[in-house]
């Protein structure tokens, strides 16, 4: 495969193709969506209403492709809402996101994260024209060990709360489905991605961090803070999403060789613990955002305390890296949220322009950090 150095030659392997996005009306699934469409690719995105505050509502996502409403629990609904439509490209991003609501209805996550998984990819592979599909997991889909070294993709899958275990369930589930029906030579063929804690504009998630600092922001009620030392890979919503995109590519392109899982994490810079990357996005507030207050929660749901990915696959095959250094990734994001409580009017044409600059950051080649089998653990839960 030859290295993909741009947005132009991505580009090129996407525009014209027909690529269904499940989720598109949540966060990661909306920036997704603005960049295929940018990109050229005809994009339907099938996925529940969006919440009042989101991406998808703030930016019009579901005026700029085929919105289509539907539940992928179950094969009729998702069938009724893909309406008979071909595809030749599936990536799967539908889920229940948070871990402490996973504690609250831990049934409906399982049924969302690992039911939907299995009804999107059966529907995906009676697509005549499919020639591949990526299914969006999480870092969180490994069976942590509270250990500093960052997992790799051939590390076994685990999960001790609901929203964790059912990311390793959905990956078990792509892999089967791999291995039963998207294994034939020439056919379309299956990816599983797992990204770290991604941070952006648009995201309005309940017990997001930087969301909260957001909200803090805009009411002057400082946000509280959890678990201030728990390590986390911090890293721009663009990092992963373009990776999905190359590999999306290459999965067309170049079929079985591109198929499994894949890591894309952030930087050497970006593993740090929530109180470190609470600290930098109040400075890049410059005195908008009051500082925050940590929280104690005896009692409440477990959450891991060490977690870190290694992209060296991703790196070495794929040719992605990460771009953007934790402190750019942070500023970017909270410049977004600036610009939408000042010009609410004008974020579509922000948006498009911080995928424009990122792009523009890609084709200069510089790397945000060193590849991660050189470089020291830098963070601590100290």
């Amino acid at each position: 495969m030859a290295a993909m150095l741009d947005e132009t030659a991505l580009s090129q392997a996407l525009s014209g193709r027909r690529v269904l996005v499940t989720g598109h009306t949540g966060f990661k699934g909306g920036w997704l969506s603005l960049w295929l469409r940018r990109l050229g690719a005809t994009v339907v995105g099938v996925a529940l209403p969006p919440a009042r505050q989101s991406f998808c509502t703030a930016v019009g996502i579901d005026r700029l492709i085929e919105s289509r409403i539907g539940d992928i629990r179950t094969e009729n609904t998702l069938r009724e809402a893909i309406g008979g439509q071909d595809f030749d490209l599936v990536i799967h991003m539908a889920a229940q996101a948070i871990v402490r609501t996973s504690y609250e209805a831990p049934v409906d996550t399982y049924m969302t994260n690992v039911v939907g998984t299995a009804v999107v990819l059966e529907a995906a592979r009676r697509m005549p024209s499919l020639g591949g599909v990526i299914v969006v997991t999480s870092d969180k889909c490994y069976e942590n060990r509270e250990w500093v070294w960052p997992y790799r993709e051939r590390d076994p899958m685990g999960g001790r709360d609901p929203y964790s275990s059912s990311k390793g369930c959905a990956e078990l589930v792509a892999a089967a489905y791999r291995a039963s029906f998207f294994s034939a030579a020439g056919g379309p063929q299956l990816a599983t991605v797992r990204a770290g804690n991604v941070i952006g504009g648009g995201d309005w998630g309940t017990d997001r961090l930087v969301a909260d600092l957001a909200r803090s922001a805009g009411s002057g009620v400082p946000a509280r803070i959890r678990n201030p030392v728990n390590v986390r890979p911090w890293q721009h919503v663009l990092e992963p999403v373009r990776g999905y995109l190359m590999l999306g590519a290459a999965l067309l392109d170049h079929g079985a060789r591109f198929a499994g899982a894949w890591n894309f994490g952030p930087g050497a810079d970006a593993d740090v613990n929530v109180g470190r990357l609470a600290d930098l996005a109040v400075s890049k507030w410059r005195g908008e955002c009051p500082d925050y207050i940590i929280e104690r929660q005896d009692g409440a749901p477990a959450e891991s305390v060490v977690l870190r990915l290694d992209s060296t696959k991703a790196r070495a095959e794929l040719g992605w890296k990460p771009l953007l250094h934790l402190e750019e990734a942070v500023a970017s994001t909270v410049d977004w949220y600036r610009a939408h409580r000042r010009e609410p009017e004008r974020i579509r044409a922000f948006s498009e322009s911080q995928i424009n600059d990122y792009a523009a950051r890609w084709a200069t080649g510089k790397d945000a950090a060193p590849a991660q089998e050189e470089k020291e653990v830098i963070a601590t839960c100290a």
